[in-house]
């Protein structure tokens, strides 16, 4: 207890009053005799506030106690208890922190998410650790020269024993991202920056953070200021640099089935880092992330960074289109002689050389590749090639191969386009409709309800549990099945085994029908291909080489852009662009010539 010259007595917490106890006298205490309602036992303290609580069970009682204590001082009378100020206590502040942290706590779950799920574990620790701290030097929020003539409120990233002494129980959050206490290059001497005169009005008025309001201008975005889609960029420029196989599809997909933090991710934020105000709106997602955003800020973020050239993407990596063609044939349930396909319109056109597929930051004259889009195109542009997808031609190689199957007693069967077409129909449509589903039905409210006091904290508890138990009873009365359990993570979405029975795996099955052989070579029957589009247009002028409508085009080719559509997650114009890249690629020398009758050629 304080004594206060106005003559009001303080009262302090229990365990700072047992250090003051040789100035004050208890004797008060010995006045209230009655047994505590939980434990029985008369052992009473009293708390901050100015009740009884009992010593032996920590159960608080509503009773109060107006003390007279003319020891202390002469001629002073205490009238009644004081609860102190009415300001929040630093336990009930919470930490002093920046947004930068916040997404620094982000990244160390999705990196132990994706170590989780097979990573490296030399992705966390060394490869994203070393870029996030390059971002936040580059971005000068830390690992830097503190801003000249600004006034700063700071945070020290140092590791020296003043700092942890001035605070000892904030943990250092700028070291929970790496596990090694090696900074590299990086300056450790500097700290975050930002105006005292604005962090003092934005952080009790807008945000729980210190820079929420600051996080927000304008200014900020010349900086490429970090977002939560641009963590999933982060993660997969790791992934790319140590060449994991996991596509940004994977990464994306995976994201949306719960594997790895993304949607309320912040709700496993420490309790003491409150969020509120503006935060919400810089942590809070409320939409699916999108593959041309999250790729478009990998390619920012790389040169931003001034990152070097990525190690060579080679043959034997899981990112070369003859492996990526190769896993989806699998997916899509073609046959494995596609693959020879692939890999002779990969090597015409040169996709596959280790220059074109690596990543070379701020090199405007290369044109970046998105992996899985590309094996996809080229699967597209090998279907064409054989089965001409014009709503025509495909059919009659089909009757014709089931004619031939009829009569065929040795060897494997032949491939039937239309029989492939009804699987896989069937099977996408059920698949698609789960998807379309599941994302209805999503809830988007965090489970973990956010309270921004202690004394609001069982109130939005209690609150909550009889939401969830209100829910639970209105399910059972209106039969509502419990959502499935979250699938386990998987390269694969379709899988097609060739032991079934049902003739619904084409794998093993022969493309013969359709080919024959004219100079020891296989080629196509087929003599003809239309292209999608005759004139690529600048990409300058509105951000696509092609355009597609769905009118506009045969509904096979439509059904193959959807399929892998669904299996990569993106609008079907993103392969219907990079199939019209590939064909103008293959087709460069017959387009140049501009014959006066395309001859092989036909829109």
């Amino acid at each position: 207890m304080v004594l206060h010259g106005s003559g009001s007595l303080v009262l302090l917490s229990p365990l700072s009053v047992c250090f003051l106890s040789y100035f004050i006298p208890f004797s008060f205490l010995r006045d209230f005799n009655e047994r505590c309602a939980q434990c029985s036992e008369v052992n009473w303290g009293l708390t901050d506030g100015g009740r009884f609580y009992c010593r032996t069970c920590h159960n608080v009682t509503e009773r109060t106690r107006d003390v007279v204590n003319t020891e202390v001082i002469c001629n002073a009378r205490i009238q009644t208890i004081s609860k102190g100020s009415r300001n929040r206590g630093k336990s009930e502040e919470g930490w002093e922190w920046y947004v930068c942290e916040g997404f620094q706590l982000v990244l160390k779950k999705q990196a132990e998410a994706l170590e989780a799920l097979g990573v490296c574990p030399q992705m966390k620790d060394e490869i994203l650790c070393n870029f996030w701290r390059r971002y936040l030097q580059k971005s000068q929020q830390a690992y830097c020269d503190r801003p000249a003539g600004e006034a700063v409120k700071t945070l020290s990233v140092c590791d020296s024993s003043t700092d942890m002494d001035s605070e000892p129980e904030r943990p250092s959050l700028l070291h929970l991202l790496s596990l090694s206490e090696s900074d590299g290059d990086l300056q450790t001497d500097c700290s975050f920056a930002s105006s005292s005169g604005k962090v003092s009005e934005c952080t009790s008025m807008c945000s729980g953070s210190v820079d929420g309001k600051l996080y927000l201008m304008k200014n900020q975005k010349e900086k490429l200021r970090m977002s939560m889609p641009m963590t999933l960029s982060l993660c997969y420029m790791a992934l790319l640099w140590l060449r994991e196989p996991m596509t940004l599809s994977d990464l994306l997909r995976f994201v949306v089935e719960g594997h790895i933090p993304y949607l309320n991710v912040y709700q496993d934020f420490p309790e003491k880092m409150k969020l509120y105000g503006l935060d919400l709106k810089i942590f809070c997602v409320e939409s699916w992330p999108v593959y041309e955003e999250v790729y478009s800020k990998m390619i920012e973020l790389a040169a931003f960074l001034d990152l070097p050239r990525f190690p060579d993407i080679t043959e034997s990596c899981f990112l070369h289109p003859d492996m990526l063609c190769m896993k989806y044939l699998m997916e899509i349930n073609l046959p494995d002689e596609l693959h020879n396909w692939t890999c002779r319109v990969v090597k015409k056109i040169g996709f596959g050389e280790v220059d074109f597929l690596t990543l070379t930051p701020g090199n405007k004259s290369t044109r970046k590749v998105k992996y899985d889009v590309l094996a996809a195109a080229i699967i597209v542009v090998v279907l064409k090639l054989l089965f001409l997808l014009d709503d025509h031609y495909e059919w009659l190689l089909s009757d014709f191969a089931a004619e031939r199957n009829k009569n065929n007693k040795e060897g494997g069967p032949y491939f039937e386009f239309k029989k492939w077409y009804k699987v896989i129909k069937r099977s996408l449509d059920v698949e698609q409709m789960k998807l379309d589903e599941e994302r209805a039905k999503y809830l988007w409210r965090c489970e973990k309800p956010l309270f921004y006091s202690v004394k609001k904290k069982s109130k939005v508890l209690r609150r909550r549990q009889m939401v969830v138990n209100l829910q639970n009873q209105f399910g059972k009365l209106s039969g509502a099945v419990r959502p499935a359990e979250r699938p386990n993570p998987s390269s694969f979405q379709l899988s097609w085994s060739e032991e079934n029975t049902d003739g619904t795996c084409f794998h093993g099955h022969s493309l013969k029908g359709i080919l024959q052989e004219k100079n020891s070579v296989l080629t196509t029957i087929n003599p003809d291909y239309w292209l999608c589009t005759i004139r690529l247009c600048p990409e300058k002028l509105c951000g696509h080489l092609a355009h597609y409508k769905e009118v506009d085009f045969p509904q096979s080719y439509h059904f193959v852009l959807r399929l892998f559509s669904f299996l990569l997650r993106i609008q079907p114009s993103y392969i219907h662009e990079e199939v019209c890249v590939i064909e103008h690629k293959l087709f460069h020398k017959k387009l140049s010539k501009k014959p006066k009758y395309n001859t092989g050629l036909r829109k």
